[in-house]
């Protein structure tokens, strides 16, 4: 199904809120849960915060895909159909399924599409369209697929295509890993994974059985290493590419990721798939101010993955799995004055006077040196987390606006 149209821009949303801001700057779609049966246990809505997310989207003519992409164990198989039901209830667009037993319950049971997770590691066209005969609607390609091979597979089925442009990288092949269950008894494949690609090792050597006495070093400072550590996936400059390989849905991960880090890069690829269907050389003039703000998010480094060649040593980060930025979050925005000129936000970093800061809503960037600032009305030079600040601004903002710092060095 390989088509040129715009493709849809799918965002995470770990809550209510979350939900909210990803529309407010650009989603067109999200996908978001209830922490059972899911692959992010530790985040999620619960039934009535679901039923209103959903309900808020659809007013805007938007969508909701509910995840259900955990590898479910018999025990648990009469719980997950009374679950399914409570879900069908709050009419969301579609479910995400990793598990074919439950595709085929649901293609054949309940009127609703299914969207098959990458966690079913579809690789060639063959398996598309053998899961689009049986029900499916739409594939999330497994991680592991070059762009060429995705468009072939896109050229030779009638399938949508989604597919990840952008966020953290798992290590295990189409994230079925097992680490975190060898480490903590936390199964990945339940939702309860612990990162642990992320953690820090103290590693010498391997040798290979047949060759003895040759060492493959493994290098770490006094902190250890960070071998398994993947660098995030950022496809921004290479929109261009991924549209032409006819994908249907661009997906951004992150569902575990902050309010502040859904708007920035929601609004950076919604502004990068709109200059590119408005004016392809006007995509190519300012793709590269898209990525600077991204970067002012907090990132382990960036890679294009499997796109464009196998990883090597470049794709991970192995100084250090800690998210890092030469920006700060410093809030969002609780109250505006348009009067009095002045907007009020709950402090969520150390501010002082003379910082730069950058003022962010869904459609536009404002600089701002901080020359005077309040803590609860009075005066200061310092603010501290938690406070709440107000400062001057002429521009009108919303409560969708949020504030960032750049970091002195």
């Amino acid at each position: 199904m390989n088509q040129k149209s715009k493709p849809e821009l799918l965002a995470p949303a770990g809550n209510l809120e979350t939900l909210k801001i990803a529309f407010a700057y650009g989603a067109n779609a999200v996908y978001c849960g209830t922490p059972a049966f899911a692959m992010r246990a530790r985040v999620g809505f619960d039934f009535e915060s679901l039923a209103e997310g959903i309900e808020y989207a659809h007013k805007l003519k938007k969508k909701v895909y509910l995840t259900l992409n955990a590898f479910p164990h018999p025990d648990v198989i009469e719980e997950l159909k009374k679950h399914i039901n409570k879900l069908i209830a709050l009419k969301p667009d579609a479910f995400i399924v990793a598990d074919p037993g439950m595709v085929d319950f649901l293609v054949n049971n309940y009127d609703i599409p299914v969207h098959l997770s990458t966690q079913a590691s579809t690789t060639n066209q063959l398996a598309a369209n053998f899961w689009k005969k049986i029900g499916v609607e739409r594939i999330v390609l497994a991680r592991e697929l070059s762009l060429d091979e995705i468009k072939t597979i896109s050229d030779q089925s009638k399938v949508e295509i989604e597919c990840f442009v952008h966020g953290a990288m798992c290590m295990a092949y189409s994230g079925r890993c097992q680490i975190s269950n060898y480490l903590t008894g936390r199964d990945p494949n339940q939702g309860q994974c612990i990162q642990a690609c992320r953690f820090k090792y103290k590693m010498y050597a391997l040798e290979e059985d047949l060759r003895k006495d040759e060492y493959f070093p493994i290098y770490e400072d006094e902190e250890g290493t960070h071998i398994l550590n993947s660098k995030d996936l950022c496809m921004i400059e290479n929109i261009d590419q991924m549209i032409e390989a006819g994908i249907t849905s661009l997906k951004i991960e992150g569902r575990l990721k902050s309010e502040y880090y859904v708007a920035t890069v929601v609004r950076a690829y919604r502004m990068a798939i709109d200059d590119y269907f408005t004016d392809k050389s006007l995509y190519q003039q300012n793709k590269s101010s898209y990525l600077e703000d991204i970067k002012k998010t907090a990132n382990r480094g960036l890679t294009t993955g499997f796109y464009f060649n196998k990883p090597d040593q470049n794709t991970n980060n192995y100084k250090s799995s800690k998210a890092d930025s030469t920006w700060g979050y410093i809030g969002r925005v609780t109250e505006s004055h348009e009067q009095e000129k002045t907007m009020t936000f709950i402090c969520k970093n150390y501010l002082e006077i003379e910082d730069h800061l950058e003022i962010i809503t869904p459609t536009d960037t404002y600089s701002l040196d901080l020359t005077e600032m309040s803590v609860n009305g009075e005066p200061v030079k310092i603010a501290h987390a938690d406070n709440l600040v107000t400062i001057s601004f002429d521009h009108k903002v919303t409560t969708d606006t949020f504030l960032r710092k750049e970091i002195k060095k």
